[in-house]
Formats: C-alpha cells, sequence, structure tokens
C-alpha cells in the first residue's frame, strides 16, 4: 500500500478530547465524525484537508481516553495515515482495529514540515519526502497487520480470513 499526500504538522501530547471533542460525541456516522476532526486544535483542519494527506506529529499522538472516535474521525476525514515519533498505546490498537495505518519514524518527523509532499509505503516502511528529496525509514508492519489494513479493519479482516479459511 502506498500513500501520497500533504503534511498537516501537530506538536507532542496530541490527545483524543481535540482530535474529535468530546462535544460531538453523540455523533454516531462515521461523516458526522470526521467533520469535526481535530476541530479544538485546528478548527480550519477539515477544510485544509484534502482526502490522502498525512498527518504528522512530535510524540505521545492520540493520548487520553481509549475510545475508537479519534482515529474514527481521522480515517473518515481522509487522512491516508498519521506519522509521529511516538503513538500512546490504546490509540495505536483502536488505530490499526479500524484499518488506520500509524507509522512510528523521529527522523521524518525533525525532516519534514506542513505543506510537504509525502509518500509512504506501508509494506516496506519507506517514507519519502518528495518536496525536500529525502526518504527515511519506518518498521514495515508484518503481513497480517498488513492485512488489517487492507481489509479496512480487524472485524472486516477477520470476516475474510473466516471465509477463506474455513468454508
Amino acid at each position: 500500500m502506498i500513500f501520497r499526500g500533504k503534511v498537516h504538522k501537530f506538536g507532542s501530547d496530541v490527545n483524543t478530547d481535540v482530535i474529535i471533542p468530546a462535544r460531538y460525541l453523540n455523533v454516531s456516522e462515521p461523516g458526522e465524525l470526521a467533520k469535526h476532526c481535530m476541530a479544538d486544535i485546528d478548527s480550519q483542519f477539515t477544510t485544509k484537508m484534502v482526502p490522502g494527506d498525512i498527518i504528522m506529529a512530535e510524540t505521545n499522538f492520540g493520548c487520553g481516553s481509549s475510545r475508537e472516535h479519534a482515529p474514527l474521525a481521522i480515517k473518515d476525514c481522509g487522512v491516508s495515515c498519521v506519522i509521529a515519533r511516538s503513538f500512546a498505546r490504546i490509540f495505536f490498537r483502536n488505530a490499526i482495529d479500524i484499518g488506520m495505518p500509524l507509522l512510528e519514524c523521529a527522523a521524518a518527523v525533525e525532516n519534514s514540515e506542513a505543506g510537504d509532499i509525502l509518500e509512504v509505503d506501508l509494506s516496506s516502511g519507506e517514507i519519502n519526502n518528495i518536496s525536500k528529496g529525502k526518504s527515511f525509514l519506518a518498521n514495515p508492519y508484518p503481513e497480517f497487520m498488513l492485512g488489517i489494513i487492507h481489509a479496512g479493519g480487524l472485524i472486516k479482516y477477520t470476516k475474510i480470513y473466516a471465509k477463506h479459511n474455513y468454508h
């Protein structure tokens, strides 16, 4: 899987309450959640975002509550992946569970700025900053995790796996 998009850069400790503010948690429609993605950290995010764009952040992205609304809002507004120095563990797991790819790569964060164009290859972990002509390497996903992401999440992956192996 290869993604290409513009960087939207954020700092450290971006918590789930700014990714999707609590006042919108009564919304269950993914498209509605997406409209409020990053609302409390960048109120214009969804108007600047183009499907395929990439969120980049410093450390501890996704800290806070364990709700899946945060990665759902990011995925459903069209973000192709999130790259950060580090992620909160429960956010990382929730993101993979819904098929939202995340990559940890300090070098990419250090050498990229908002507006840069990146190309990301999940299979190899290669991150190319097209704007700056630099390449970085994150740990690639194991095959089964790529399968979960490619399927669109753990539930869909499980249904595909069960269908091919037990019927």
